[in-house]
């Protein structure tokens, strides 16, 4: 097999590796926090730990690869991440477990900011574009079929076969790597921005403990207070950096493109509302209605089967339509699919979601293909990989800081209901503390065996609407939040941004081809 050939198998088996366990985890939740006595901020740094190490390295990894070879740092990345999921698989504790899901996260970063360049480096012409739509396909299968595997890993062996299954495919594409894949960098490549990665990734740790902790201590708390002042002088020295660097992670120059804030938007938005909830679904289906890990996902395929179903058909339409008449829509169907799970009550069964689950799934499907396609649409090739870093970390900084928002308001809203609830119930009343940390770490069941047994058919149904009423809240912001979102990529992307990306573009080629060269596809620091 040609050479270009094992490239693509590579990248796509890294790829599927790191998408999957975006989404197969989530199903896993309740087991670990189970199998390792974790509470549910716990819970919410398992997911954290992985988004926020993508966030903080992806450009960061690019702009190393370009400089040092691209096939070397995939290797690299592939190593770690491996690593880090062998380290999941044996952990003991949450804090192990939170830190491997860190290295993780490390390794993830490094093979996604390669992924796109090594493709690119190793097709020309026509080939380049089915190499694309595979690796695309590969995406959208890992997305889909991550809560059903996961189910069914975690259900017939146990949630650490979630990490284990990727020791295999890990050790093979590592072998192929460095058997069968050839070098490339980057001629002109931008050396790593340091100080913008440490001022970006501590101001955003800063908000993102801040808001986790914000739900045990409360908004008031002066540790709570100081984290959010942090990250709010953290983001301000970042910004002034990569104002005054020469070779910033982030041009900023960027985001005065109307279209290119756009597609920020909704890359944030998509993340910080669907994807952050999904945490709370499964919850709500596991600890709440009580399916096992197989039930949930099987039943997540509902969702899931929707973002496969329509992103080929969106695909094809990016070529034909405006793509604000993608992205806008398919957030406004996310928008409405959200507000359609909520109204969730005491006794609903889970058909409640099934309306909102096909319309936010066909939504997301609608606009993952033209999203990708605004990151890199408005500028010159040169700045495509760093355009296409920025929207990728976009993505993550959404999951990292929706899951710890929503997190704190649901938890709030939690505790508040339980408490209402046992107002009514004078030999409960003193214990609502108790039962609502219980309850928000998943241990419903343990909570209504502390009750007389007289009184835990009551307190089981304080608990359940209580699970519903904050589930609600949080799926009504999320809701709001994307159909916000709609309105503004609605505004702002324009088609001729695109126009004058495809001016630069075809300027590049002309002086390109005076040179007796040919342009680079992707710039430095592509994710």
């Amino acid at each position: 097999m040609d050479k270009k050939w094992w490239t693509l198998l590579a990248v796509c088996l890294g790829t599927f590796m790191l998408l999957l366990d975006v989404t197969i985890v989530n199903v896993a939740l309740p087991a670990i926090q189970s199998s390792l006595k974790a509470n549910f901020s716990d819970l919410q740094w398992v997911v954290d730990a992985y988004a926020l190490s993508l966030a903080s390295l992806l450009l960061t990894s690019g702009s190393l690869a370009d400089l040092f070879g691209r096939r070397v740092l995939f290797a690299i990345g592939l190593v770690i991440f491996t690593a880090g999921s062998l380290l999941c698989g044996l952990a003991t504790s949450p804090l192990f477990i939170i830190l491997s899901r860190a290295a993780q996260g490390i390794g993830g970063a490094i093979m996604f900011a390669t992924s796109l360049a090594l493709i690119a480096s190793a097709f020309q012409g026509r080939e380049r574009g089915v190499a694309f739509g595979v690796w695309g396909a590969i995406t959208g299968v890992a997305v889909a079929v991550g809560p059903v595997l996961g189910g069914l890993l975690t259900t017939g062996f146990s949630w650490r076969w979630i990490f284990f299954v990727n020791l295999p495919i890990g050790a093979f594409a590592l072998a192929v790597t460095l058997t069968r894949l050839e070098e490339s960098r980057e001629a002109q490549a931008r050396r790593p921005d340091w100080a913008g990665f440490v001022t970006f990734t501590a101001a955003l740790i800063a908000l993102v403990y801040g808001l986790i902790r914000a739900q045990q201590s409360g908004w008031s708390d002066t540790g709570v207070i100081a984290c959010f002042v942090a990250a709010v002088v953290g983001l301000a020295v970042f910004l002034m950096v990569e104002r005054r660097g020469r070779q910033p992670m982030f041009e900023l120059s960027l985001f005065r493109l109307p279209t290119f804030a756009g597609g920020s938007i909704a890359a944030f938005a998509m993340s910080g509302t669907l994807f952050a909830l999904l945490l709370y679904l499964v919850l709500y289906l596991q600890d709440d209605l009580g399916f096992s890990a197989l039930g949930t996902g099987v039943r997540l395929l509902v969702l899931s089967g929707g973002v496969l179903a329509t992103s080929t058909i969106a695909g094809r339409a990016t070529a034909r339509v405006p793509v604000r008449w993608l992205i806008a829509p398919g957030l406004a169907l996310v928008g409405i699919g959200l507000l359609l799970m909520a109204g969730i009550h005491a006794t609903s069964a889970w058909t409640h979601l099934i309306p909102g689950f096909i319309l936010a799934g066909v939504g997301t499907g609608i606009i993952n293909p033209p999203l990708a396609s605004t990151a890199v649409g408005v500028v010159e090739p040169r700045r495509a990989g760093m355009a296409s870093g920025i929207n990728a970390t976009f993505r993550q900084v959404g999951i990292a800081t929706g899951i710890a928002a929503l997190g704190t308001i649901f938890t709030t809203s939690l505790a508040a209901h339980v408490r209402s609830g046992l107002d009514g119930i004078p030999q409960l009343a003193g214990h609502s503390a108790q039962i609502s940390v219980l309850v928000g770490s998943g241990d419903s069941g343990r909570a209504i065996a502390m009750a007389p047994a007289a009184l835990r058919g009551r307190l089981g149904s304080v608990i359940h609407a209580s699970f519903a009423d904050g589930l609600n809240g949080i799926l009504v912001i999320g809701g709001i939040v994307a159909l916000v979102s709609a309105v503004l990529c609605l505004a702002l992307i324009r088609q001729r941004d695109f126009a004058q990306g495809s001016a630069a573009h075809a300027r590049a080629n002309a002086g390109a081809e005076a040179d007796g060269g040919a342009p680079s596809p992707l710039g430095a620091g592509q994710a």
